[in-house]
């Protein structure tokens, strides 16, 4: 989770960047607004799903927000949430009910940073605990498709996991919320993404990342973002995902 704070000079607008996790944003103040690409509008508490197309999220000259950024194993146990996590946006008490606005008052009414993380994880664990765990199978594959950099085929996922093709392809999409197949794509675009953001050339990235060729991986771009690679390398939200999302447990004050 990390802690974000500002003093803009201007309206802060920023493209949302698909990544392989299930993100919550909790607002501390009074600014924040998340645009499902859509055109609706969500405020307060929002769970932004995997890989949804178009997402912004909007602030005033002054905001503050903690955002958490959970594993789909883990967001489908704490969230109490399967499907509808792929590729949308939803309020957070749809899903937590009063204890969501409970939490987001304990978080505006903390003193610090490091009070509002120990919020955060208190009730975590306690959804953790009351929740479902996704089924050992289905948590096996997630992994096997994240060390892979999402460079694995689910006919061999499947084999390595004892299911059928198809009994994997159903589990996954209703407890993770989209495909194998757009999940292991979502993971490898992930990583491609990143190493535009470090600097690295588009036609390098894709050679790096596995795709057939450059064609290739501009289209996955545009599906994932919905832009071209190059805006991608210079997107806010990867900026400063080196000092947000570091190998720290906690960043406060971005």
């Amino acid at each position: 989770m990390a802690g974000f704070s500002d003093r803009a000079t201007a309206l802060v607008d920023i493209p949302v960047v698909p990544h392989p996790a299930v993100m919550v944003l909790i607002d501390l103040g009074e600014g924040v607004v998340v645009d499902d690409g859509t055109g609706q509008q969500l405020r307060d508490s929002v769970v932004v799903g995997l890989a949804p197309i178009g997402v912004r999220g909007q602030g005033g000259r002054t905001f503050e927000c903690l955002q958490l950024r959970l594993s789909p194993l883990v967001a489908h146990t704490v969230l109490g949430g399967s499907s509808e996590l792929g590729g949308t946006v939803v309020a957070l008490d749809d899903l937590w009910g009063r204890d969501a606005v409970r939490t987001q008052d304990q978080l505006r009414g903390a003193g610090s940073w490091e009070d509002r993380f120990a919020i955060v994880e208190t009730a975590l664990a306690r959804r953790h605990d009351a929740g479902r765990a996704v089924d050992p199978e289905i948590a096996f594959a997630w992994e096997k498709m994240v060390t892979s950099r999402g460079r694995i085929r689910v006919e061999r996922l499947a084999a390595d996991a004892g299911w059928s093709r198809k009994r994997l392809w159903s589990r996954f999409g209703s407890q993770i919320g989209l495909t194998p197949k757009r999940a292991a794509r979502l993971i490898r675009f992930d990583g491609a993404a990143h190493r535009l953001a470090a600097g690295h050339s588009a036609a390098a990235v894709a050679a790096e990342s596995g795709y057939a060729d450059q064609s290739h991986f501009h289209r996955d771009v545009m599906d994932f973002a919905g832009t071209t690679p190059s805006a991608v390398a210079i997107a806010p939200f990867l900026a400063v995902d080196d000092v947000a999302w570091s190998a720290r447990k906690h960043t406060s004050g971005i």
